[in-house]
């Protein structure tokens, strides 16, 4: 494409100007989309340096702009780390405990009393079931490779092509650590923290419920009132902990993006400027107790996650998942990243990065609930 500054040029009788652009174009390096039967949209090449015309007038920003992510998985999961590159399977151990009861006795609520008399000749026992469930730790590896041309023509223009090839490695890593966390793999048919309701086993989180409809008719909180939003929280965490033997007050909560975001802003009353999350932060059954404090944090893996929903779209049925962040309770066992040292292969660099990705453990799938609808 050929531009023109502002002389004329004779091209007959009348002077005629340059092009000018309809509307922005965007340029770019030796990037180039090759479209084939096996990647219909498009593939990357190598040769991408980061080399551009630059014109006179022009003041080309130096600041890299990287891809926009998001990463959930640091605030929401506590990790397992003592598993180490060389472990295949990572796993953990439940126990059930039975005794019965004193002779003569009956079982249930206000019985089952291990009672014994002077000259008993039967005295009860307990006795403990040790299970094991294990999960696959999958190696994971991506390798970065570069040219010395490459390194060199990107080193003349001030932009390291190997730094960047470095970050964006992180990236893909942390963006599949997050994904893992919360949806699991689809190929593996390994699920996460916000649908481990389809999973089948000991890990399965079965207290899944919709929300109850406000006064207008809908579960909706778009179209519920602070008081209402309020019970839906209190209902979660009284059913969770209700699940939980009444031995664990979920402190944890996970919501969509955008009902975090509405009740982030909306005011509980036109009369003062409280919000809603502030309302029932310092409403809630958890503060009121003196348990602690109530996290409720945006996850943009909530979005669209409900039964009958679509991950992603919150115009579906979204979820909310009622948790405790404790490795008691849940974690996710991964490896840190290590790499081979570096090669030197014609005229390549080559360096493999590489770890071990496990699966969500939810030890006690009892303190975990899920509440759709919202």
């Amino acid at each position: 494409m050929q531009t023109f500054d502002m002389s004329a040029l004779n091209l007959g009788a009348q002077p005629q100007m340059g092009r000018q652009f309809e509307r922005p174009y965007k340029t770019h390096d030796g990037l180039r989309n090759l479209k084939t039967a096996n990647f219909p949209n498009g593939v990357r090449t190598v040769d991408s340096t980061g080399a551009f015309m630059v014109g006179e007038l022009e003041r080309l920003d130096q600041k890299m702009h990287m891809p926009l992510t998001a990463i959930f998985w640091p605030d929401a999961i506590t990790l397992r780390e003592d598993v180490t590159i060389g472990d295949e399977v990572s796993s953990f151990t439940v126990s059930n405990f039975a005794s019965g009861s004193g002779t003569g006795n009956q079982q249930g609520i206000g019985g089952g009393k291990a009672w014994i008399g002077k000259d008993s000749s039967q005295i009860s026992s307990v006795s403990v079931d040790i299970g094991k469930v294990p999960q696959p730790l999958r190696p994971w590896g991506l390798e970065l490779k570069y040219t010395i041309l490459e390194l060199e023509s990107a080193a003349q223009v001030g932009r390291p092509i190997d730094a960047q090839k470095y970050e964006a490695l992180q990236k893909k890593h942390q963006m599949d650590i997050d994904e893992q966390v919360f949806i699991g793999d689809t190929t593996t048919l390994d699920y996460g923290l916000v649908n481990s309701d389809n999973r089948s086993g000991a890990s399965q989180v079965t207290s899944v419920q919709p929300f109850p409809n406000g006064v207008q008719g809908s579960p909706s909180w778009f179209q519920k009132t602070p008081d209402e939003i309020l019970a839906d929280f209190n209902t979660a965490i009284v059913t969770t902990w209700a699940n939980a033997a009444w031995a664990v007050v979920p402190m944890d909560i996970l919501i969509p993006t955008d009902r975090f975001g509405f009740i982030a802003t909306a005011k509980v009353s036109q009369a003062g400027n409280n919000s809603v999350l502030r309302y029932i932060e310092e409403n809630n059954l958890l503060t009121r107790e003196g348990k602690g404090k109530l996290s409720i944090q945006p996850n943009k893996w909530c979005n669209g996650a409900g039964v009958g929903g679509t991950i992603g779209n919150t115009s579906t049925v979204n979820r909310m998942v009622v948790y405790t962040n404790e490795t008691d309770f849940a974690r996710y066992p991964m490896t840190t990243l290590s790499k081979t040292p570096l090669q030197y292969d014609s005229i390549y660099h080559k360096t493999t990065y590489f770890g071990r990705l496990g699966v969500l453990e939810i030890v006690y799938p009892e303190t975990i609930s899920y509440f759709d609808g919202l």
